[in-house]
C-alpha cells in the first residue's frame, strides 16, 4: 500500500499544475490519469503523424503565475502565432475580428441599420428587466436583432438547448470586451487592446499536449509520478477527512493512502465516488448537473495551402459542423508532409444523439461533404483520410438549475479538510485553460500554509485577463470583488466561441 503526500486525481492542466507548483517546494505527489495521456481535453491528439487539439488553445494569459510556468516549462518551444479567424454565416464569410466594409457588404445596408437601430433601442430601454436566461442577457446588450443574427443559432448549436434555458451567469462569465461604440472605432481606425481580439498568440510546436507531456516528464523525474490508465474507483473518507482512493489500473485494483487530495474529476463523479456515500440530497445535486460531449473529426487533405485562417466558425443551421481548425496554421510541425493540410471538424454534441453514435466512417463522410459544401475550395477527391475522437464531458452546462444543484456540491465539499476541487469539471465551471491552472496553484499554496478561496476565481476579474501581481497578493482568502464589465464588444459576436475549449 503505497502513501503520498498529495493525491492529485486527474491529469489535465490543472491536476499537472498542482503536482509541479507542489514539486517545485519539495512536496512530492502522485498523480492518477484514467485516459492514456495526459493533457484532458488541452491534449494533442496523433493519427498518422498528424497532430491536433481537441479544439485549438491559444497560450495567452495576464495571469502573471501561470505565464511564468508556461515558459519555465516550455521556454524556446513557444511560436508565436498570427491571429486570423472567420464566422461563416448566411452563405458568406465575415473578418473577424469586425472589418467595417466586410460586415457592411455582407450584411447588406439595411440589415446593418436595422441592428444599429435596434442596439440603441436596447441601450435606451432595456426590453428585458430580468435577466434570468442568455436570450435576456444577450438581447439587452446588443439588441434582439443582433442577438437572432450572430448570438442564438452558433449558441444553441454549441449546447443544444434553448438560449432560453442558458443561464445568464454564462454570457457574463464568456462575453467580456468593450462597448459597440469602441468596437465601431477599433473596426475603423485600427486600434484593438481587448485581450479577446489579440493579433497573435504563443503556441508550442508541437500543440497545447506537448507542455503537459513535458510536465509528465519532470514530475516523473522529481519523485512525483504520473500514472496513466488509471481510475479511481472508490475515495475513502472518515466524517470531513479523506484517508484514500482505490484504484483500478492494468485490471489490479489497489489503495493508496494520502494526506491531501486535489481532484479536477467533474464533480458530480467525485461524489458519487465517496465512500461512506454522502447524504442522498448531495447525490440528487450531482446526478443534476449537465454536460455537453464533443467530437472532432481530423480530415488530411493532398494540398499544401487551403484558407489561411487559424480556425473558422459555422453559424448557418444548414451545417452541423460548429467551428474548423487548420492545425497547419497553428504550427507547421502539426503536420508532418507539408504537401498536405489536416483539418479539424469540430462537433458539439450529446452522449447518445444522433451525431454521437454516427460510427467512424459515418463522420468521415459528413464532416467530407460538409467541408466541400461550406465553399472553401476543397474537392471530394483531395482528402485522403481521416480519424473521429470523442471527448466525454468538455463542456459543463449552466442550465437553469444548475446553479442550486451546484451550490450543494459546493457546501457539502467545503466541509472536507484536505480535500479541494479544481479545474473545469472539478468546479463545473468553463474555465479556460489558464483559470483551471490558477485555480491548482491556488491548491498547491493551500497546502503550503496560505490561505486561497478557490470558488472566487474566475468570478472575479481574473476570469477577464486583467491580472497582476498586485491582484494574485489580494486573492489571498479573500474575493477580489470587483465585479464583471456589462459592456460587451461586438466582435465576441459568437459569445465563447472564441474561447470555446
Amino acid at each position: 500500500m503505497n502513501t503520498f503526500p498529495v493525491i492529485i486525481i486527474g491529469g489535465g492542466p490543472a491536476g499537472l499544475t498542482a503536482g509541479y507548483e507542489l514539486m517545485k517546494h519539495s512536496i512530492n505527489s502522485v498523480v492518477l490519469e484514467k485516459g492514456n495521456k495526459v493533457g484532458g481535453i488541452s491534449r494533442t491528439e496523433i493519427y498518422k503523424g498528424y497532430r491536433f487539439d481537441i479544439g485549438g488553445h491559444r497560450f495567452f494569459t495576464k495571469v502573471i503565475e501561470v505565464e511564468r510556468f508556461w515558459h519555465e516549462v516550455l521556454g524556446d518551444e513557444f511560436i508565436k502565432v498570427p491571429r486570423l479567424s472567420r464566422i461563416y454565416y448566411d452563405s458568406k464569410f465575415f473578418s473577424y475580428p469586425l472589418e467595417p466594409y466586410n460586415a457592411l457588404a455582407n450584411l447588406g445596408l439595411m440589415n446593418s441599420i436595422l441592428i444599429m437601430w435596434s442596439y440603441f433601442k436596447a441601450k435606451v430601454k432595456r426590453p428585458h428587466p430580468v435577466e434570468n436566461n442568455f436570450e435576456q442577457w444577450v438581447s439587452n446588450r446588443f439588441g434582439k436583432r443582433l442577438y437572432e443574427i450572430f448570438f442564438k443559432t452558433y449558441t444553441e448549436k454549441v449546447w443544444g438547448i434553448p438560449c432560453t434555458e442558458i443561464r445568464s451567469d454564462w454570457a457574463a462569465q464568456r462575453i467580456k470586451g468593450l462597448s459597440l461604440k469602441k468596437a465601431i472605432i477599433n473596426a475603423l481606425f485600427g486600434s484593438n487592446t481587448t485581450t479577446t481580439l489579440i493579433k497573435e498568440f504563443n503556441y508550442p510546436k508541437l500543440g497545447p499536449g506537448q507542455m503537459w507531456e513535458r510536465v509528465q516528464q519532470i514530475l516523473d523525474k522529481q519523485g512525483s509520478p504520473v500514472h496513466l490508465n488509471t481510475e479511481v474507483i472508490e475515495i475513502e473518507r472518515d466524517g470531513e477527512c479523506i484517508n484514500s482512493v482505490t484504484i483500478r489500473q492494468m485490471g489490479e485494483t489497489r489503495k493508496i493512502i494520502g494526506k491531501n487530495f486535489i481532484s479536477s474529476m467533474p464533480v458530480s463523479l467525485l461524489v458519487k465516488k465517496l465512500n461512506p456515500a454522502p447524504p442522498e440530497t448531495v447525490l440528487q445535486a450531482a446526478s443534476q448537473l449537465k454536460y455537453r460531449d464533443f467530437l472532432i473529426v481530423s480530415l488530411i487533405i493532398n494540398r499544401a495551402e487551403l484558407f489561411p485562417d487559424n480556425w473558422i466558425y459555422i453559424h448557418s443551421p444548414k451545417f452541423k459542423v460548429g467551428r474548423i481548425q487548420n492545425f497547419k496554421n497553428w504550427s507547421p510541425d502539426m503536420v508532418p508532409d507539408q504537401s498536405k493540410t489536416c483539418l479539424g471538424m469540430e462537433y458539439f454534441c450529446s452522449e447518445g444523439d444522433e451525431l454521437w453514435d454516427m460510427s467512424d466512417s459515418q463522420l468521415i463522410e459528413l464532416a467530407s461533404q460538409e467541408i466541400i459544401n461550406l465553399g472553401l475550395d476543397v474537392r471530394l477527391d483531395e482528402i485522403e483520410d481521416g480519424c473521429v475522437i470523442r471527448q466525454y464531458k468538455a463542456y459543463p452546462v449552466y442550465d437553469g438549475e444548475y446553479r442550486q444543484h451546484l451550490q450543494v456540491l459546493q457546501d457539502y465539499l467545503k466541509s472536507f479538510r484536505n480535500l479541494q476541487t479544481v479545474g473545469r469539471n472539478g468546479m463545473h465551471r468553463y474555465n479556460n485553460q489558464d483559470h483551471s491552472m490558477l485555480t491548482a496553484l491556488l491548491a498547491a499554496k493551500n497546502i503550503l500554509g496560505e490561505n486561497h478561496n478557490l470558488w472566487n476565481v474566475n468570478v472575479e476579474r481574473s476570469y477577464h485577463e486583467n491580472f497582476t501581481d498586485e491582484e494574485w497578493s489580494k486573492l489571498k482568502g479573500k474575493s477580489v470583488n470587483r465585479g464583471m464589465d456589462n459592456q460587451i464588444l461586438i466582435n465576441n459576436l459568437l459569445v465563447s466561441k472564441d474561447r470555446v475549449a
